[in-house]
């Protein structure tokens, strides 16, 4: 039996808002027809924003460098060189597969990496170098020949912190572009931006709508809400740790949810006291206390196996677990983007700086997906070659009959010509 010790104040909001659909539509309609000239259009109207090229040249990369610390420097190299360790792990573990599977019958797949990646890096409230780090590095460890990162320009001017992180992970190309215009102009193409074969990154509403709209017509990576943390304690848990991984999350957006699920109430009742008290200090605390007054929720359960099912039931993009048995979490747990095990462990450090990648499904899509990884820029392709007459007699039968039970008189032939051919003869239907 489950009860709640704090409720969301508001549901939260699973549909795309009309206005946002619209107006979406209508930047990618004139991006499309108008090319440069309508991104230039929104730029100037969206960020203020209209140098002579979008695209950087190597002597603004290398200037935009030179004016940050080293220190900030060192800590992308260092980020970029954990993300890409574990890209390589995931690499490892995919193979190309070839196997006789009958006498002359060779089935058989690869791994070919996508042509071109286009990487939507954020700005605004929070320049996000990490999506820099988890795209292009991983894109770039996959194969990927070409990617092509765009990021808004902040307060009128080129953003450091994230070209240093879009070009020490390997972008080809540079752009400083942000919103739909950015998100368009790869995926449809203008006279001075190719248009890319997949697109990925996180994004505002108008971002992620762009994605939603142009997938099929390119490929993306994931379809992004808003950050969510589900927190699994029992008594053995420190509040003010649960506290602080709770807002950490929170402060992504004021829709992002943030749910604690214990098994003592007094631990769910000392993370409430420690979140009212911490707050007021938190310099996001606009944004993470609207976050946590909507869309926070502490749920007291009788069991860990309720607590486990609470969990799957949400299939939160994060899911955090302060037990006294982290293991049986992993083994047992289903629903989630990324597991996070112990209090020596936290969110935050998949977001930003261990190596897992940060791009995660969101609003209960883990239920039948996980996040971005090294594979999801490789395509899976398969051949196949038959070098045996007999094995072709047989296959071309069994095609003649399975296909005429579908009515598909061609694809029966197909098999048909086969079978005869290698009995020596020709179909009566062919003489």
């Amino acid at each position: 039996m489950r009860r709640h010790l704090k409720s969301v104040a508001q549901q939260s909001i699973t549909t795309t808002d009309t206005d946002v659909r619209t107006r979406v539509e209508t930047i990618i309609a004139d991006v499309r027809a108008g090319g440069d000239a309508a991104v230039r259009r929104y730029s100037e109207q969206f960020d203020s924003w209209s140098p002579p090229s979008f695209r950087l040249t190597s002597t603004e990369i290398d200037a935009a460098m030179a004016r940050l610390p080293r220190q900030t420097i060192d800590d992308i190299v260092e980020v970029q060189r954990n993300v890409e360790r574990f890209a390589r792990l995931q690499l490892e573990s995919i193979h190309d597969i070839e196997h006789e599977v009958a006498p002359g019958v060779i089935l058989g797949h690869r791994n070919l990496p996508i042509a071109s990646v286009g990487a939507y890096i954020p700005g605004g409230r929070y320049p996000l170098l990490a999506s820099a780090h988890m795209i292009i590095t991983t894109a770039k460890v996959a194969g990927v020949q070409r990617v092509i990162a765009t990021t808004p320009p902040t307060a009128g001017a080129i953003p450091d912190a994230s070209v240093a992180a879009m070009h020490l992970a390997g972008a080809d190309e540079i752009y400083v572009l942000g919103g739909v215009q950015a998100v368009a102009a790869m995926s449809v193409g203008t006279e001075s931006v190719d248009r890319v074969d997949m697109i990925a990154g996180p994004g505002n509403a108008y971002v992620a709508e762009a994605k939603r709209q142009l997938f099929g017509e390119v490929g993306i990576d994931l379809f992004a809400g808003p950050t969510e943390v589900l927190i699994i304690a029992d008594d053995t848990a420190d509040p003010l740790t649960v506290a602080v991984d709770l807002l950490s999350q929170a402060e992504h957006g004021p829709d992002s949810p943030a749910v604690l699920v214990t098994t003592s109430e007094q631990v769910g009742r000392d993370t409430i006291t420690a979140i009212d008290r911490l707050l007021p200090g938190l310099p996001t605390h606009e944004v993470a206390g609207a976050a946590w007054r909507d869309h926070g929720e502490v749920i007291l359960v009788d069991s860990i196996d309720e607590a486990y099912a609470v969990s799957d039931e949400y299939a939160s993009e994060h899911v955090q677990v302060f037990t006294a048995d982290l293991r049986d979490a992993l083994d047992r747990l289903q629903n989630y983007g990324a597991l996070f095990l112990g209090e020596q462990t936290c969110v935050s450090y998949g977001d930003k700086v261990i190596g897992t990648n940060h791009v995660l499904p969101t609003r209960g899509a883990a239920r039948y997906t996980g996040g971005l990884w090294v594979g999801k820029f490789l395509r899976t392709v398969t051949y196949q070659e038959i070098r045996s007459a007999e094995s072709s007699r047989e296959l071309g039968e069994l095609l003649g009959r399975a296909a005429r039970a579908e009515n598909f008189e061609g694809h029966a032939r197909s098999g048909d010509l086969r079978a005869a051919k290698a009995r020596g003869t020709l179909p009566e239907w062919a003489r």
